[in-house]
């Protein structure tokens, strides 16, 4: 009996250690210039999984993270200028999200978890953010061309 019990508090720790190392973190740099250009979130498209950790982290001065389209259920987030900002994408779905300073250098990026549950919402959101643009105004859309619509 004492051996099921032990047995079983470690399949127990096991099954919740398991559970924490699928999550991962994705860290978004909050730039002045990069690969793709000035004013910029890098990477600007993130990939993840229902559960993962994003972390927006300003490298240089003057930037945030705001979301502008999020899926249902999910949290919305609006970080101060200069801060470092986690959110858990828990909810599948399109994440857009933007720079309020730099919006209209179209300083914005998306994130895709599993289905694009809100794909037209987002959509949208890529076409307001990316049409009062004043520059790049194909890096947005570019960012969003990688999401699915299925």
């Amino acid at each position: 009996m004492k051996a099921n019990r032990t047995h079983l508090a470690l399949v127990t720790a096991m099954s919740l250690l398991a559970g924490n190392a699928v999550a991962a973190e994705h860290v978004i740099e909050m730039k002045n210039s990069g690969p793709d250009g000035a004013m910029v979130f890098e990477p600007g498209y993130v990939e993840a999984e229902k559960g993962d950790t994003i972390r927006f982290v300003p490298v240089d001065p003057a930037h945030n993270s705001v979301s502008v389209a999020v899926p249902e259920g999910a949290s919305s987030w609006s970080g101060g200028m200069n801060e470092e900002v986690t959110i858990t994408v828990d909810q599948e779905g399109v994440y857009v999200y933007k720079c309020t300073p730099h919006q209209a250098l179209n300083m914005a990026g998306v994130i895709s978890v599993g289905d694009a549950t809100n794909y037209e919402a987002a959509q949208n959101a890529v076409k307001t953010l990316t049409s009062n643009a004043a520059t790049n105004k194909d890096r947005l859309t570019g960012y969003f061309s990688n999401v699915s619509a299925d």
